[in-house]
């Protein structure tokens, strides 16, 4: 049982709000199913292949004792799962919070603030760091994220900052499952020489500005998509 231990938290952490997309009296999120599956596939591919640059490069790596043994590109299944199925659950979070809440927003100053800001810290951190390379690739895309979030404002991130703050709960457990927390082992180790060394717990910092970057940006891609399908709809009506 051991052995499925990263496949089951996959599994628990995804079932729940993939069966609550198929409620039909409300939000009935699964009609947008193409658009967001298109969504976290594209940009799941960058972020697996990074991982596997990591994993070939001994940045980080998995611990067999919680594995099912499968492995591409020398990631395990569960890793390529995670992918798929944890995006899908956090970002769920973000447009359940935008359906049941849509009076939550930030202003346009505030967000204006809050990115610059954000830029900032990213600058920072990653110059100082480019030695360090979990540190300088996790808060380098970061940083280029919020860079292009200057340069073309999108109005998803009034939302999205205050979700990010809810989906990082579950996000910090999930980890933290992932990184020692709850077992004997870690099911993912990490070279701290290739970090900062500052833990969340047993999360590295880093984690943080990955998941945002993940999260983010499968969220401007599913808007683009979602608004391209109701343009074309419109035009074909």
């Amino acid at each position: 049982m051991q052995s499925y231990y990263y496949l089951l938290l996959d599994f628990f952490s995804f079932i729940i709000p993939f069966l609550f997309s198929f409620e039909k009296k409300r939000m009935h999120f699964i009609q947008h199913w193409k658009a967001y599956f298109t969504a976290i596939i594209s940009v799941g591919i960058f972020f697996i292949l990074w991982d596997s640059y990591f994993a070939y490069n001994d940045v980080w790596g998995f611990n067999d004792q919680y594995l099912v043994g499968w492995r591409i590109l020398k990631l395990p299944i569960e890793e390529w799962l995670f992918f798929l199925l944890i995006p899908y659950a956090s970002v769920f979070i973000h447009y359940s919070l935008k359906y049941f809440f849509p009076q939550i927003i930030l202003s346009k100053k505030i967000t204006h603030f809050i990115t610059y800001i954000l830029f900032a810290v990213g600058l920072v951190l990653s110059v100082f760091n480019y030695d360090k390379m979990y540190t300088f690739v996790c808060i380098g895309l970061f940083t280029v994220l919020m860079l292009l979030q200057i340069i073309f404002e999108w109005s998803y991130a009034r939302r999205f900052y205050l979700s990010f703050m809810i989906i990082f709960i579950p996000f910090f457990f999930v980890n933290s499952a992932l990184t020692g927390s709850y077992s004997e082992n870690p099911v993912v180790f990490y070279d701290n020489s290739e970090n900062l060394g500052i833990r969340l717990g047993t999360i590295p910092v880093e984690d943080t500005f990955y998941c945002f970057a993940l999260l983010y940006s499968i969220t401007l891609v599913f808007e683009y998509l979602k608004t391209k399908k109701l343009f074309r709809s419109s035009h074909e009506n």
